[in-house]
């Protein structure tokens, strides 16, 4: 089996709801993730501040790594409200110092895009994962070789880097800057597998949390033990690598399961829905009111039409919002409830939905069993995590 070589970041993840403190970054989740894969050490390229210096240590001997520290001046710690929220990143990203390029010689290298500098490689086959939001250079531009490319993104970088919108135009272009592989993730669409020969698909799997800090690093890891290093076709390398992320979101566990497990793990595919969603929930202080405005965004930014009372139909006398709420409750497909409180226009609306047969997520955190006996009998799903409940919502929107 080919030996792997990681090169990204070593940063520290704090995360509010739920509770996360700890040193991982995109490498060192890597070689967490890829350490059952591989019957070699894999050796993992980071800047590396004295600071962090012990847990860079640690995490690597826990991954069976061989840590290759390059120093640093700072160490970069991204703080998160909830998974899917936007982190703020300390120091802020125009105060992190640049260090020299980390160059990296190797049979098989994994390079994920760093905040501190950037990777130069001379390698047999690279998996390039950018991770950025902001412009993404060509592999080849900073000098990079590799005799075998494989390109592994979401939607936006590729969108980033190609210039083009469409994720099959994007992928197109990408193969033809060198890349023998272009992996393109679609989130509930699951991932569009592009190489010379053609274009495939591959799922997302459903699970019934979703922890989201990382999972794409684990789908870049995972990818590239398989493809690059066990030598399997890159369908079947990134539909294991889907299964790998889909196990991680449910459990938060590491290390990925050999191929013979992840091959006969059971998961479910899912189909991308489409429709409307009934955002329910009270909107009478700031924070109430600042948690209807994060579901309704983060709903809307996956691409479902939200119907949200105070927004559409807004304050005023029972006689019109009622009317007008009930309304539109009648046409959307699936309703998302706030169920901190027990607000009664609240538990109105999910047992209105209910006897409509309209299904319903319910949020649900600091509130007695005892209290949620009547919604959850009425086979609602309720969860007291907020980003698996904005996920099982999506999901829950019709195919067809």
């Amino acid at each position: 089996m080919r030996e792997l070589s990681i090169v990204g970041g070593i940063y520290l993840e704090r995360c509010i709801q739920p509770l996360w403190n700890a040193v991982y970054g995109s490498a060192g989740r890597a070689a967490q993730a890829v350490s059952a894969l591989l019957d070699h050490p894999t050796k993992l390229y980071s800047y590396v501040a004295d600071e962090l210096l012990p847990e860079a240590q640690r995490l690597a001997i826990d991954c069976n790594a061989v840590l290759v520290p390059t120093s640093a001046s700072q160490f970069v710690a991204f703080d998160y409200l909830h998974p899917l929220s936007r982190p703020a990143i300390r120091p802020p990203v125009g105060r992190i110092a640049q260090n020299q390029p980390i160059k990296v010689n190797g049979d098989v290298v994994l390079r994920y895009g760093m905040l501190e500098g950037e990777a130069i490689l001379d390698c047999d086959t690279a998996v390039f994962d950018p991770q950025s939001a902001f412009e993404i250079p060509n592999f080849q531009d900073n000098g990079s070789q590799a005799k075998r490319l494989a390109l592994v993104m979401n939607g936006r970088e590729a969108s980033i880097m190609s210039g083009l919108s469409n994720a099959e135009d994007a992928a197109e272009r990408l193969i033809g800057t060198g890349a023998e592989v272009v992996v393109i993730k679609q989130g509930a669409r699951g991932a569009l597998i592009k190489t010379h020969e053609g274009s495939w698909q591959v799922p997302l799997y459903r699970t019934q949390q979703v922890w989201k800090i990382g999972s794409g690093d684990v789908f870049s890891a995972t990818f590239a033990a398989l493809w690059g290093c066990q030598g399997l076709d890159p369908v079947t390398a990134a539909n294991l690598a889907s299964k790998a992320t889909s196990l991680y979101c449910d459990t938060r566990s590491l290390p990925t399961p050999t191929v013979d497990v992840l091959s006969a793990m059971a998961r479910t595919p899912l189909t991308a829905g489409r429709g409307r969603i009934y955002l329910a929930g009270p909107f009478f202080d700031l924070a109430q009111r600042w948690l209807i405005e994060e579901a309704r965004d983060l709903l809307r930014n996956m691409g479902a039409e939200v119907f949200s009372p105070v927004h559409e139909v807004g304050p005023g006398p029972a006689e019109i919002v009622a009317p007008e709420d009930t309304l539109g409750l009648e046409g959307s497909d699936v309703v998302f409830a706030v169920l901190n409180g027990l607000d009664p226009g609240t538990l109105f609306e999910v047992g209105y939905a209910t006897k409509i047969g309209k299904p319903v997520i319910a949020f649900a955190q600091n509130v007695k069993d005892e209290d949620l006996k009547m919604v959850i009998g009425s086979r609602c799903e309720v969860t007291d995590d907020f980003v698996s409940a904005i996920y099982r919502t999506i999901w829950a929107l019709p195919t067809k």
